[in-house]
């Protein structure tokens, strides 16, 4: 009778454990992590810089840098911040120890928004690849370490992966061109502008824009309005609802995402593709550094000095 308790305790245990690695969400607490270290078919892809993942990471963890690795690069025309040709970032995920059936879970720092901003952008990047097994940790590394007490364990040094292999499906209808989203705007489509105010409004501009202003005809919602305190936390879905529809961006529909280089507007299109499960929203990569280089693409100065 105690044997079959105990197979029965274990069978339990091992349900609850299969359970917790398969009720993956985009977002996942710090919780959800600590109980899946060391768990099979998940790799925890550490975002920051390299000096603080050796001071203290995930046990298990691997490391790539958002910037060096070649997760973003500049095209042809000198438009920095593009998506890299689909074999080459296929490659780079493959050497990361990453294969079509493991999950992948985003570890960024998490001080805040924008830095929220670099795991959005490598999660629009794998979803556009057709691996949807990914999500990433809600308040980023930060959030983990504050989590509970005893605290969450952490390990020094860094791991090296084993490669394997990582084949792609890619999505084409994610990866808008210019001229796509030109059309798109002459069928009045909704644009979302996650930029600061003084460029939205076109006091300022980022220094690889070519112009001042923004798309003609969208609305702004700033990438650090979505999260608790501006900060790294995001509000929950019913707040985030909220302040889209304040903002008039619909529920359903075709919604097109820009900021200036394709990596603040991931956040708005993560809250509104992945959160709020509008299946038409699309981040348009190229963003403002692209479009405001096309003198015949129009754009609006909402203020004049």
């Amino acid at each position: 009778m105690k044997r079959l308790i105990l197979l029965l305790g274990g069978t339990i245990i091992s349900a609850i454990v299969a359970y917790m690695v398969l009720a993956v969400t985009p977002l996942v607490e710090p919780e959800w992590v600590n109980a899946n270290i060391g768990q099979p078919g998940i790799v925890f892809l550490d975002l920051r810089t390299p000096s603080v993942y050796k001071k203290g990471h995930v046990p298990g963890a691997v490391y790539t840098s958002y910037k060096k690795d070649g997760w973003r690069v500049k095209n042809v025309e000198g438009i920095i911040g593009m998506l890299p040709p689909v074999d080459q970032i296929s490659t780079l995920i493959g050497k990361l120890g990453i294969s079509n059936e493991d999950h992948v879970e985003l570890l960024p720092q998490g001080k805040n928004s924008s830095e929220m901003s670099t795991a959005m952008r490598v999660y629009w990047t794998f979803k556009m690849l057709g691996h949807d097994r990914v999500s990433i940790l809600n308040g980023g590394m930060n959030a983990y370490k504050k989590a509970k007490k005893p605290s969450y364990p952490l390990e020094t040094g860094e791991n090296t992966p084993l490669a394997k292999t990582f084949r792609s499906d890619f999505r084409q209808d994610w990866v808008l061109s210019k001229a796509q989203v030109k059309q798109v705007l002459d069928a009045e489509a909704v644009f979302v502008d996650s930029r600061k105010g003084d460029q939205f409004y076109g006091l300022n501009k980022h220094p690889k824009a070519k112009r001042l202003g923004a798309i003609t005809g969208e609305v702004n919602v700033t990438q650090n309005r979505l999260t608790v305190g501006e900060k790294r936390t995001f509000r929950n879905k019913k707040d985030l609802r909220k302040i889209m529809i304040a903002q008039g961006v619909p529920s359903s529909g075709t919604v097109i995402i820009y900021c200036n280089s394709g990596q603040s507007a991931s956040i708005d299109w993560f809250v509104l593709s992945e959160l709020l499960a509008n299946n038409e929203a699309r981040m348009y990569n190229g963003s403002m550094i692209e479009w405001s280089a096309d003198p015949a693409m129009p754009m609006e100065q909402r203020i004049i000095l």
